[in-house]
């Protein structure tokens, strides 16, 4: 396996505004509200929206040719193509861990319950979950943070095929996924999002959870308690950046070294959806 390693990227001067003065801190609070990110959705998902899809498209240098045609009646229309299906290629070996979306990929491994040590910011599974018994589950386990930007594919698929439970949903803020806001807070146990646990046969019980992000209309998944596949669509983000998060018991996988390597290195690994990231213990 090889993978490309890279560097996280400056933050803009508005995001330094933010996350950094006194002034932007009162403005990020209202920005970061559930109630701003749904008038932006009602915004985007009106006709009105579709005049900024060129400009958008060019200033985040996204490839139109990857996506089906098809007509957008809205910006989230846009926002939530389809890339074309030869394009994203699923691993199907039933030994093999793959990448449940598109993303630049950091790697924890979980010990004294934390799960991303980012500076001052300590994410415990509990936090992450707001369920004690399943958070302990997953002590001395992996963690996987794959990080969506707004040039990203935002669809994203089952890490495996196995027995899904139904949603869990838990209401938060909405602060951007940027590692301005990471090294500032921990966002990823404040923001809203939403998680199943999928019992896979090679695995043991998955978490697979998905994250809002600043001025995210919404999380869409598409089923509840259901027998899922590995590679079907599991949802999609609407519009803002976004991440997935997936937890693994101790002893149910071996990820490739660069992985970690990588994110002590404070870097991050750009994968696609479907691509091999390690193997199963059991093999």
């Amino acid at each position: 396996m090889s993978f490309e390693k890279v560097k996280i990227p400056k933050d803009s001067n508005s995001l330094q505004f933010l996350y950094k003065t006194a002034p932007g801190r009162i403005i990020l609070k209202i920005l970061s509200s559930r109630i701003v990110s749904k008038i932006v959705g009602l915004y985007m998902d009106s006709a009105l929206s579709v005049n900024i899809i060129p400009a958008f498209a060019k200033k985040n240098g996204i490839d139109l040719s990857m996506y089906a045609e098809e007509k957008y009646h809205c910006f989230n229309d846009f926002f939530i193509r389809r890339i074309r299906s030869e394009l994203r290629s699923i691993d199907m070996d039933p030994d093999t861990l793959i990448a449940p979306c598109d993303g630049l990929l950091s790697t924890y491994r979980i010990t004294d319950d934390l799960v991303i040590p980012i500076k001052q910011s300590e994410y415990s599974i509990y936090d992450l979950l707001k369920n004690k018994r399943v958070a302990d589950e997953y002590k001395d386990g992996v963690c996987l943070v794959f990080r969506l930007c707004v040039n990203h594919y935002h669809r994203y698929c089952y890490i495996d095929s196995g027995k899904k439970s139904s949603n869990v949903f838990i209401a938060g803020q909405l602060h951007t996924v940027r590692p301005i806001a990471l090294n500032t807070m921990p966002v990823f146990t404040r923001n809203c999002r939403e998680y199943t646990l999928i019992k896979t046969p090679r695995f043991g019980t998955v978490v697979q959870m998905e994250v809002g992000a600043m001025l995210v209309g919404k999380i869409v998944n598409h089923l509840g308690k259901a027998i899922v596949k590995r590679g079907d669509e599991k949802g999609y983000f609407k519009y803002g950046g976004s991440t997935v998060v997936v937890l693994i018991k101790k002893d149910k996988a071996i990820l490739a070294k660069e992985l970690f390597d990588a994110t002590d290195e404070g870097m991050e690994v750009a994968v696609c959806m479907g691509q091999k990231l390690g193997n199963s213990v059991i093999n």
